[in-house]
């Protein structure tokens, strides 16, 4: 049955619910969450006053109670005796009552009678010694701790019904079978156990002493609008002493004297969970029934809204208590148990075994190591949950717990982890330096590169011949703007859109003879100078040199055709000519001694002449 839930959109994680549940019915998820095994919790409601997101809330009955309340059935409140202790601010108990009737409850029942039929069960067990001792199944946490944790001891559980289901069975018998019922207490185990029932002693829904008060707030209902009402008989003697740890002991009127005595009373979660272990372990030793409860006696129960002042509530609790028993009438309420001792107050327990198996020692021993546990230093502190570190180690291994619920574990790795960033920050911080002393190398490289770029780019642009500059995958790096023309106006069109064409593929710009020569020279890292290719309509003389081994390389294009170029070549070819020719000459001269002077004027007389013709 599920008990508790957990509000995710609020949980930070922080695992105290998880460090603070007796049984480890919480573990983590993968994603790191928290998660509530509810086949392992018992109800004890720890979770809920140890997590400080408030994520961690119990299932509610308060909307299926105000539903009760408007239907046509008729609905029988019975109340836990704690009232006592939890409304200190209702001056009177008569009100309190009252209060609730207004709330439509047709009945308003104290469960302390419920205490004292219960009472006089245990009394008959206890006093009637067979040779077995009992643990009082009074309280539904332990009973669910037994049941899923110490299974081999269900036949020592005291086989009579909880005070709550004793006064369920006693106000059907009053008022009729058909009767829903609602009960107001301090306990959140309740919950389950209400659902054992399906005959007399089914409690329709169970309301914590918080809920109550949000009814009260939800239909207005204050102290000071109502008038005196008494609780419904039959009407409860000592069972008011319930709350208390021993209460239920001395109502019972069970020799709890240390030397003759044969119950011993615990309260509290360690004490319980102790007592029991002891009992498991010792039964035989020590000799004794057990009344145990979970919390420091009902008064300081998950369900009530403040967990503190003990003691205060402690002596209201006696304070109510001296006040109703004051003029009790003994007689009637004798008659009341005879009436109602018919009814049937037996129960049976289930094994429900919830228990991991163990792992071996060598798993155990290599987690303690992991968390730095020597040998000396396994005591538990107990910030954990548990109280040993192997009993912490073993629920590592059963994957109930993670190790950074050791609060040493988490502080040295948190040490450790801040001394990684300390040296990793210094490291950053030192590299840091480095690379602004590098960046202010780059930047001044990068200012003279930038001044190279830009005299090339000048350079470029100013040469007469077309020139562009590729990578080694042919795409252009720079270009002029004879180049440009010299690809025609569609080169324009783009240049207008692209400066200088950069991105630009060659060989999508020219044909494959022309750009097949830059390919030539970025495979072979060899030259090409003065080449003649043809270009649509026109002659081109082609310069290719490698300016960067097999990455980059430039070209330089003239148009053969235009007159300034044709001029200049003609002459240089001439100049060719008459270098050739001299060599010859010379030669010749070295040889005859003559005529190298008459070849010479010859030649300079031609170029003369053809230079006045061409001269416009």
């Amino acid at each position: 049955m599920q008990i508790i839930n957990i509000d995710y959109s609020r949980c930070t994680q922080s695992y105290a619910c998880i460090r603070s549940c007796p049984v480890k019915a919480i573990s983590t998820r993968s994603d790191g969450n928290p998660y509530v095994n509810n086949d392992r919790c018992i109800g004890c409601g720890s979770c809920l006053s140890v997590c400080g997101s408030n994520a961690v809330s119990h299932v509610s009955d308060l909307e299926h109670v105000v539903e009760l309340l408007a239907s046509d059935n008729k609905v029988a409140a019975i109340v836990d005796p704690t009232i006592s202790g939890e409304f200190p601010d209702i001056q009177d108990y008569r009100k309190f009552v009252e209060m609730i009737r207004k709330l439509g409850f047709e009945y308003v029942s104290e469960i302390s009678f419920g205490v004292d039929l219960v009472a006089r069960k245990y009394k008959e067990v206890f006093e009637n010694f067979k040779g077995k001792y009992y643990l009082a199944a009074n309280c539904p946490s332990l009973v669910s701790y037994v049941e899923k944790y110490y299974p081999e001891l269900t036949d020592n559980l005291s086989p009579i019904v909880s005070p709550m289901t004793a006064t369920a069975k006693v106000v059907r018998k009053t008022h009729g079978k058909d009767v829903k019922i609602v009960c107001f207490g301090p306990c959140l185990s309740a919950k389950h156990d209400a659902g054992l029932f399906a005959d007399d002693g089914k409690v329709d829904a169970v309301l914590t002493f918080k809920e109550l008060r949000e009814l009260f707030s939800r239909f207005n209902i204050k102290e000071g609008k109502v008038e005196y009402s008494e609780f419904d008989p039959p009407i409860g003697n000592l069972g008011s002493l319930y709350p208390l740890p021993s209460g239920f002991v001395y109502a019972a009127n069970i020799n709890s004297d240390l030397l003759s005595g044969s119950t011993i009373s615990a309260s509290g979660k360690e004490n319980m969970i102790q007592a029991v272990e002891e009992f498991s372990q010792n039964t035989e030793t020590i000799k004794k029934h057990f009344s145990l409860f979970y919390d420091q006696g009902c008064l300081m129960g998950p369900g009530t809204t403040d967990r503190s002042h003990k003691f205060l509530r402690r002596s209201l609790v006696l304070a109510y208590s001296n006040k109703r028993l004051k003029d009790f009438d003994v007689g009637q309420w004798e008659k009341d148990l005879e009436e109602y001792s018919d009814l049937d107050l037996t129960r049976t327990f289930v094994k429900d075994d919830q228990r991991l198996p163990v792992p071996h020692d060598d798993r155990i021993e290599e987690i303690l190591k992991s968390l730095g546990k020597d040998l000396e230093e396994r005591s538990s502190c107990s910030a954990c949950g548990f109280r040993t570190c192997k009993d912490f180690a073993i629920s590592i291994s059963q994957g109930l717990s993670k190790p950074e619920m050791c609060q040493n574990f988490s502080l040295k790795s948190k040490s450790e982890y801040i001394k990684t960033l300390k040296n990793n920050n210094e490291k950053l911080k030192k590299q840091n330096e480095v690379f602004q002393d590098t960046e202010k190398v780059l930047k001044t490289e990068n200012q003279k590169i930038k001044q190279e770029t830009d005299t090339i780019s000048t350079l470029l642009q100013n040469l007469p011949s077309a020139a562009v500059i590729v990578d080694d995958k042919l795409r252009i790096i720079m270009s002029n703007q004879s180049f440009i023309k010299v690809l025609g106006e569609d080169a324009e069109m783009i240049n207008e859109v692209i400066p200088g064409l950069v991105g630009a593929d060659l060989k999508t710009l020219l044909p494959y003879p022309i750009y097949n020569l830059f390919s030539y020279v970025l495979e072979n890292d060899e030259n090409v100078v003065g080449k003649d290719v043809n270009h649509g309509d026109g002659l081109l003389n082609i310069s290719i040199y490698s300016l960067k081994p097999n990455k980059i390389v430039g070209g330089v294009f003239r148009d053969m055709y235009v007159a300034e170029v044709r001029q200049e070549e003609i002459i240089n070819r001439v100049t060719e000519v008459i270098d050739e020719n001299l060599k010859m000459v010379q030669n010749i001269a070295f040889l005859l001694g003559e005529g190298a002077s008459t070849t010479e004027k010859m030649l300079n007389s031609i170029i003369e002449t053809y230079q006045k013709i061409n001269k416009p």
